[in-house]
């Protein structure tokens, strides 16, 4: 019984004290409280023993005496008169799960992983028992007496008792024995689904089977009938299934299961307790038991048993005085607005029947009077508008119509797909990742566009996947896709890189093979001309101006260039050589 309601209070009820009509209750936080059936109020409450979730209480056959185990890996003796801790040890290495008392008193089972035997006047361990892989959740004993009468009864060895564990099919039936040779389970019963409740009727003579209710968590009962009479390798089978149904009638063809909360032994043996239905509002019926049928199945019409009735004063609405100016908007596609007519009488009703000689209306006029503008609803593109995306996101999910999930999925604009995932309803997000894990299996280019859905899905929706409790498997499938790809990732980029170093060079040499061999000779030569052709070409100008100046040019000419001859010559030490040497020369 790990459900719910063990986080919120672990209400793993004990024995209710039949002297004093207390009930013990365990908290989340560690204390214990008593509460009075009798006097419908809480009596005391037990603080000091444990400092975290209690997982299960159980009451001494001496009244005042009571035991409660709890995650904190403790196991705490009560005196519950003065409300304080007798004793406290520790039980397990992990958190201590059930307990179960001897029919004698003077023994306590405590299971976490492994079971264990507990002398009460020592506080120290009998006996180990080993088998189960998860953590225990109920623990019962289910004979009082030996089944060999002949050795003298110590009040423990020789007795069975029964354990069932968390997420395990296999309810383990366990042997006692005077030596510590054997520690594993004597027999097994086994079930189609986890245990979420287990009832037994007591073995008290040898010959007597003991009697196994046990309810799954598929919502069916089976009943077990077996003489423990020492070791059974293979697991036992239900002598009889129990399940319930409705009887599939007034329109709804299909019978649909009620699952069964719940099943007790009566205190004949011979009958059985069933709760079945709503947790909210459960029924209680007595059934005789019939195990000669494998499968039994009882129908039950809870429909009309389950019917909630509310008070009538609760439920009168008035309905607000509409004025006739007034227009109210109705709910629906954006940019449609239809007024509700208020409801018109019967007299105004035989008055609008069209009479046989009128022209009925067009639909033009007709959806004027509803006041519809239609270049709000359509739009030039033919497709709806960002804020009707979100609509048709939901409808295609909800009818998973592959064309609308087309239409709305394969779009390409940030803002749209961003706005569609921000307008869509919460409870249409974990559909709507479904649908895009899926689609990310595809092909690639699917792939790259639900790349950006799933961006927007989970930065604008991060706070509402958080609190899902079972996030986790709901996003495994997108989990492992997404760890596939980025594995390849480095590899590929190392192959991209190479690739395009291999596809540039081969690149360069095709363009270097094409390019034609250029004409290298200059279009155009500039060259610089020397101070005595620029002093010729001042000459032929001058001699254009004026051919009569000519001789007397020429004849300065030469006395300058001789008086710079002989100037150099006196510099140089030339002085020696000839005039004539120096004209020719020159």
């Amino acid at each position: 019984q790990d459900g719910p309601q063990r986080k919120k209070r672990k209400s793993e009820v004990a024995e209710v004290d039949k002297q004093l009509d207390i009930l013990a209750i365990g908290t989340a936080v560690g204390s214990i409280l008593l509460y009075s059936t009798v006097k419908g109020e809480l009596q005391s409450k037990l603080d000091g023993g444990h400092d975290n979730r209690v997982n299960c209480v159980r009451w001494h056959q001496d009244n005042c005496c009571l035991y409660s185990c709890s995650e904190d890996k403790h196991i705490v003796e009560w005196n519950a008169q003065t409300c304080k801790v007798k004793c406290k040890w520790k039980g397990d290495n992990s958190s201590v799960t059930s307990l179960c008392i001897s029919p004698d008193g003077k023994m306590l089972l405590s299971a976490g992983r492994t079971i264990k035997l507990w002398d009460l006047e020592t506080k120290e361990v009998y006996r180990h028992f080993t088998g189960h892989a998860t953590s225990v959740s109920s623990l019962m004993f289910t004979t009082v007496k030996p089944m060999n009468e002949n050795k003298p009864f110590d009040g423990i060895t020789g007795l069975y008792f029964l354990s069932g564990a968390i997420h395990d099919r296999l309810l383990s039936v366990w042997y006692i024995r005077s030596d510590r040779k054997e520690k594993n389970a004597v027999m097994s019963f086994t079930v189609t689904d986890e245990p979420t409740f287990i009832d037994l009727t007591v073995s008290e003579v040898k010959e007597e089977p003991v009697k196994l209710a046990v309810v799954c968590r598929d919502g069916q009962l089976y009943l077990f009938e077996h003489i423990l009479n020492g070791y059974c390798k293979k697991p036992l089978t239900s002598n009889c299934t129990i399940q319930i149904a409705t009887p599939g009638n007034d329109g709804d063809s299909t019978p649909k299961p009620v699952p069964i909360l719940a099943a007790a032994f009566c205190t004949d043996k011979q009958s059985l307790l069933l709760v079945y239905g709503n947790t909210l509002q459960p029924i209680i019926e007595k059934v005789s038991l019939n195990t000669t049928e494998s499968h039994v199945c009882l129908i039950r019409d809870i429909q009309k048993v389950l019917s909630l009735k509310t008070d009538v004063g609760l439920t009168k609405v008035k309905t607000p005085v509409v004025n006739s100016d007034t227009k109210v908007l109705v709910p629906g596609i954006p940019g449609h607005s239809t007024a509700v007519k208020t409801p018109s009488s019967g007299k105004e009703k035989k008055k609008n029947k069209r009479k046989p000689g009128e022209t009925e209306e067009s639909i033009e006029e007709r959806l004027e009077a509803l006041d519809i503008d239609v270049s709000k609803v359509k739009t030039p593109g033919g497709l709806p508008q960002t804020d009707s995306f979100a609509v048709l996101l939901v409808q295609g999910l909800e009818s998973n119509d592959a064309e609308i999930l087309n239409r709305v999925l394969n779009t390409r604009k940030e803002s749209v797909i961003k706005n569609t995932v921000a307008r869509m309803p919460i409870h249409a997000v974990i559909p709507l990742l479904h649908e895009l894990t899926k689609r990310l299996q595809g092909n690639p280019y699917s792939a790259s566009l639900m790349v950006r859905w799933l961006k927007s899905v989970f930065t604008l929706h991060a706070s509402y996947l958080s609190t899902l409790p079972d996030l986790i498997p709901q996003l495994g499938m997108l989990y492992q896709l997404m760890e596939s790809r980025v594995k390849t990732l480095q590899k590929l980029s190392r192959l991209h890189g190479r690739l395009f170093i291999l596809v540039t060079q081969v690149a360069a040499s095709e363009t270097a093979q094409d390019v034609t061999e250029v004409n290298q000779t200059a279009k155009l030569v500039y060259e610089d001309e020397s101070s005595e052709e620029e002093g010729s070409d001042d000459e032929m100008i001058a001699d254009k101006d004026s051919d009569e100046n000519w001789d007397e040019d020429e004849e300065k000419e030469e006395q300058s260039d001789e008086q710079d001859m002989t100037v150099e010559k006196e510099i140089n030490g030339d002085s020696d050589l000839e005039p004539e040497n120096e004209s020719e020369e020159e």
